[in-house]
């Protein structure tokens, strides 16, 4: 089969592979179609360290092509979407509720990390029972696509960003986390919702999702703007969406003493993040400070899925460019340069 992989830090390529094989709890894919994500490109320059020869890809579904024969709840010829993280649900982060982390820092993350990922004609899926759900007849694969990462991270952080009804939050980055982070507090009845990006097609999608208003920070200052907004109380709640040092010190400025501050960003650059001091009470504002990776497992999908068919979201509107799988590594360049105001590129295959 053909695969996309990581040569080496800043190269990739198409290269063959032999098609994996399951064992008794996994399964096997055959890639229908996949989504290009800025973690990819982080991941090819080297945020997690080298990795050679590894298929790069975590957002993708298919149809069953093998299962092991403790798989039951999936079939083969059936159409399935995993999710970007695929825990064991046995280990004890798993146990203890934290499957992101299953087997140590950031393992739930196994495609294109410690395992080869999705980018590929067939593709491999451990613990096929927990991590592959069947996908609804009605619900397109572009669709289904976008519950394996880009709204289940968004939502989530939405969530543990606790926006009391009628309440306020600032969100830092329109990129597609961030834009599913939007939709997903207005669904969760916030009262006021801000979005901070540079680039104006992103804001624009971000009114389409829901935020009330729109500040570019290359035209003004949006710490002065929101402060002003908020009478000088600032926000319940704040999201970092962008893995930004600057982003992440807005958000311990704007956040009123007692809010909450969600981190879901990915910070690729330096070895430390640092606090603003003093903006932060000297470390007693009283905030709470927390971080997200998606969360993974069917379940999960599944919720995400019945939004998108129930209506509640269209996920869709973030593709603004589609490629056949030959032309991937075009589509990963653009990801990376952000050129033609790209926010998602589908892959079909």
């Amino acid at each position: 089969m053909n695969a996309f992989v990581i040569r080496g830090i800043g190269e990739v390529g198409f290269v063959e592979k032999p098609i994996p094989t399951p064992g008794p709890r996994d399964a096997i894919v055959k890639t229908t179609a996949a989504l290009v994500c800025t973690t990819d490109c982080h991941t090819v320059y080297g945020s997690i360290g080298d990795r050679t020869n590894l298929t790069i890809g975590h957002e993708a579904v298919g149809i069953v092509y093998k299962v092991g024969k403790g798989v039951h709840s999936i079939k083969e010829g059936d159409r399935v979407a995993v999710n970007a993280i695929t825990p064991c649900f046995r280990c004890l982060a798993c146990q203890r509720g934290f499957p992101s982390q299953c087997g140590g820092l950031l393992a739930g993350w196994k495609f294109s990390n410690v395992k080869d990922g999705t980018f590929a004609e067939y593709f491999h899926v451990n613990n096929a029972n927990e991590n592959l759900a069947l996908l609804p007849d009605t619900l397109s694969d572009e669709a289904a696509c976008y519950a394996t990462d880009m709204m289940p991270t968004g939502f989530k952080g939405a969530e543990l960003a606790e926006i009391p009804v009628g309440g306020t939050v600032a969100i830092f980055g329109q990129g597609p986390v961030g834009l599913m982070a939007t939709a997903a507090s207005r669904l969760l009845g916030a009262g006021l919702i801000i979005a901070v990006d540079k680039r104006r097609n992103r804001l624009e999608l971000s009114k389409w999702y829901g935020a009330d208003i729109v500040l570019n920070f290359t035209e003004l200052d949006p710490e002065e703007e929101i402060m002003d907004i908020t009478d000088g109380i600032g926000v319940d709640a704040s999201l970092e969406a962008i893995g930004s040092q600057m982003a992440f010190d807005s958000c311990i400025r704007i956040t009123r003493p007692g809010g909450v501050i969600v981190n879901m960003g990915i910070h690729s650059d330096g070895d430390s993040i640092d606090i603003p001091r003093a903006a932060w009470g000297m470390g007693m504002k009283e905030h709470t400070i927390r971080s997200v990776l998606c969360p993974g497992g069917s379940e999960r999908m599944k919720r995400m899925m019945r939004l998108i068919e129930m209506k509640r979201v269209d996920p869709t509107k973030l593709t603004t460019h589609t490629f056949s799988f030959d032309q991937l590594d075009i589509a990963f360049e653009m990801m990376s340069t952000k050129e033609d105001d790209i926010i998602k590129p589908l892959i079909l295959f």
